[in-house]
């Protein structure tokens, strides 16, 4: 039980009593001491768990060929020592928490390594265990080879803070030079092999302000290139993909703005190519003598427009693939001979392949097409602007994560590589025919059609006795894609129901999807999840003390309204980094990413009916004496994004307010804490695995039974 403390909040009128905001700082010694009995406290209560945590890590890991090797990748160097090729490719290899980043000479683009066995002439430029070496978290921001192939810029955080430190390695002796940059954030781009481009972030984590850095100088005379003044926006820069260019993109929620700058002079000033309006977004992709733009000036669910180079005013885009409504244009990836557009359309994401003619002009193209009724579908694209083919992602809630060679002029599809599943001591091979998936649609109390993936083996009946999980997010235009996940076989196979919740919030169904779920229409991400629960029990799938609920980040906030409102629905309620606090963050505009937020979840501070709007549905002022499904809050301590302290006054106010009906009810409120992670929990495959394990033992636990 965290103690209470008085500390008052006022806005608007509206006097909030706010008894735990003690726990706030982390610098405090009986924070810390809170937040490690509440990890006691959580062990003791799931150590029955622990040999149910160590058979689901045990078939995660059986069940995953850890000693790997990625497709390799072609790309060409073009430096002042001349030209080069190369293979790129990662190795995993048992027992190794990270991966290793490999590369070998290519003498033939046609004739890519086997992914047998050894590769000639392969080095190792970067083995992030060597440098994960005496941190407990590791991950890295940028990891990026010059356009001569002979330095690689790099970054590390070994905290969760989302810091980088960025080095440069000499790739032709391993060495890495003195320039060490500190106080990064993620990513870097090159200007030929001279000067390396970075952003750092404000204090509230804001990426403002782009550098420009001379190899071999301080990083102390480092030059400021832009600064982005208004805290709505983010500021961050990128090469194109034929290397001519420095892409400077500033992005709010709702506006946009981009600057090309000449790689060949990394010191001059970047050109705005279209000034921001508000409420008008675009991306621009240079394609050799002109600009591509994916924009919605006038076109809901964003139009594909060309520019010229020079182009300094929207008044100059040409419409290449008109808006079609329905069909949300996502980006675009340019090559000299074709345009590849990554899009949505009916809920599923999709990829539309337009040729060039000789002059460059973009012509009519075709989608890729797939057989399964769900799918995932995008394309990482190829490093060469000059290229035959791509490479096409492809995986479904039934196919394991696939690589395609895309032959542009052909339309060929050739699979490079499926992720392997391996037998499970318990379950024997893994075969796609023990199970289904479909498409199902919930509706809404305002009639909205809320779409559901579902998986589940071919085997469960369909009376409401199987257990079951429903997973939902529901913000900032993300959509949850049926996808694969080998962990998630332990669930199927033990009779669970798998469904994914596309509620309003989300980008599934288009740009209106997302406007219908935010702001002042944020309930529509709630209603419609609960109306998901809703139609899994009206079809047979499970039963409302079967069902558990998920969600992180924003869905985490979605798990902690879902708790209060419609406790009856379900049995229990994993909310993994949950926004939970969500008016008191967006209220104080000192806090890291709360201006940037005000476009989506609206401005409490000045506008009362916002206030009001959120103070009704934020789960830690919501939380009343009623029987609460069990809860299970997970969280870090570095956290930057949704901080800690957000999960641990919720699960204060649960266990203060109706710790007595889920102690009878045998219904417990958890928090789990990892004391050195960030937001994407911790780092190292075997680590996270492990992390895996002990939440879906916990969800087996109160939906299935301690047998799991």
């Amino acid at each position: 039980m965290a103690d209470r403390r008085p500390f008052v909040r006022e806005h608007h009128g509206d006097v909030a009593d706010d008894p735990y905001e003690w726990l706030r700082d982390k610098d405090d010694p009986q924070v810390i001491a809170h937040l490690e009995a509440e990890n006691a406290w959580t062990s003791a209560l799931t150590e029955h768990l622990e040999p149910l945590v160590e058979t689901l890590f045990g078939e995660l890991k059986d069940r995953t060929q850890e000693t790997d090797l990625s497709v390799p990748v072609y790309a060409r160097h073009h430096g002042p020592e001349g030209d080069s090729a190369w293979w790129y490719y990662t190795r995993t290899e048992e027992g190794a928490e990270y991966a290793r980043y490999c590369r070998a000479p290519a003498t033939d683009r046609s004739a890519p390594p086997s992914l047998d066995g050894s590769i000639e002439g392969e080095t190792v430029y970067l083995d992030a265990n060597v440098e994960a070496a005496g941190h407990e978290f590791f991950d890295l921001g940028a990891l990026s080879v010059s356009p001569g192939g002979h330095l690689l810029a790099y970054s590390t955080d070994v905290t969760g803070a989302e810091r980088y430190t960025l080095r440069i390695r000499d790739l032709r002796t391993g060495e890495d030079l003195p320039d060490t940059i500190a106080d990064v954030a993620h990513g870097a781009a090159w200007a030929g092999d001279t000067h390396v481009f970075y952003s750092r972030c404000d204090e509230a984590w804001r990426p403002y302000v782009v550098l420009r850095h001379r190899l071999d100088t301080p990083g102390d005379d480092d030059t400021v290139v832009l600064t982005e003044p208004d805290e709505r926006f983010w500021l961050g820069v990128d090469t194109s993909r034929d290397e001519r260019w420095l892409v400077f993109g500033s992005g709010s929620k709702l506006t946009s703005e981009y600057r090309l700058l000449a790689t060949d002079d990394p010191e001059g000033t970047p050109r705005v190519v279209a000034p921001r309006r508000q409420g008008v977004e675009y991306s621009v992709e240079p394609a050799g003598d002109r600009l591509l733009v994916v924009h919605n000036d006038g076109a809901e669910d964003f139009a594909l427009a060309q520019a010229p180079l020079d182009a300094t005013s929207h008044t100059q885009w040409e419409t290449v693939l008109a808006a079609q409504s329905g069909v949300r244009l996502l980006e675009v990836d340019a090559y000299d001979s074709h345009v590849v557009v990554s899009l949505r359309r009916d809920g599923l994401s999709g990829l539309h392949v337009m040729p060039r003619d000789a002059s460059g002009d973009v012509l009519p193209g075709s989608d890729v097409g797939f057989a399964e009724p769900l799918f995932t579908v995008g394309s990482p694209g190829s490093p060469e602007y000059d290229t035959p083919s791509i490479r096409i992602d492809y995986t479904s809630m039934l196919t394991p994560p696939s690589v395609y060679d895309y032959d542009l002029r052909s339309g060929r599809l050739s699979l490079l590589k499926q992720t392997a599943v391996l037998p499970s001591a318990a379950q024997g091979p893994y075969d796609p025919d023990a199970y289904v998936q479909e498409r199902a649609w919930a509706t809404a109390p305002d009639g909205a059609r809320v779409p559901l993936s579902i998986v589940r083996r071919a085997d469960v009946p369909l009376d409401g006795s199987a257990p079951a999980l429903l997973y939902g997010y529901g913000s900032y235009e993300i959509s949850m894609d049926p996808t694969f996940s080998i962990s998630r076989l332990s669930f199927l196979d033990r009779g669970v129901v798998y469904a994914i919740a596309h509620v309003r919030g989300g980008g599934e169904l288009g740009r209106h999807w997302y406007d219908e779920g935010k702001v002042l229409a944020k309930w529509n991400t709630f209603t419609d999840f609960a109306a998901c629960a809703d139609h899994l029990v009206q079809a047979g799938y499970t039963s409302p003390d079967r069902l558990a609920a998920r969600g992180g980040s924003a869905g985490g906030l979605l798990m902690g309204v879902v708790a209060n409102t419609w406790p009856e629905k379900f049995r229990a309620v994993h909310a993994q980094v949950p926004f939970v606090d969500a008016l008191t963050t967006i209220l104080d505009p000192d806090l890291p990413l709360t201006v940037t937020e005000w476009e989506e979840w609206g401005d409490p501070l000045h506008d009362p009916e916002v206030y009001r709007y959120m103070k009704s549905y934020t789960p830690y002022e919501n939380v009343t004496d009623q029987d609460y499904p069990s809860i299970l809050a997970t969280t870090s301590l570095n956290d930057t994004r949704v901080y800690y302290v957000e999960p641990a006054k919720w699960v204060a106010a649960l266990r203060a307010t109706a710790g007595a009906r889920a102690a009878a009810a045998r219904r417990p409120v958890l928090l789990k804490t990892e004391m050195v992670a960030g937001h994407g929990g911790v780092s190292g495959r075997y680590a996270s695995w492990r992390e895996v394990a002990f939440a879906n033992a916990w969800l087996l636990d109160q939906i299935v039974g301690r047998t799991g």
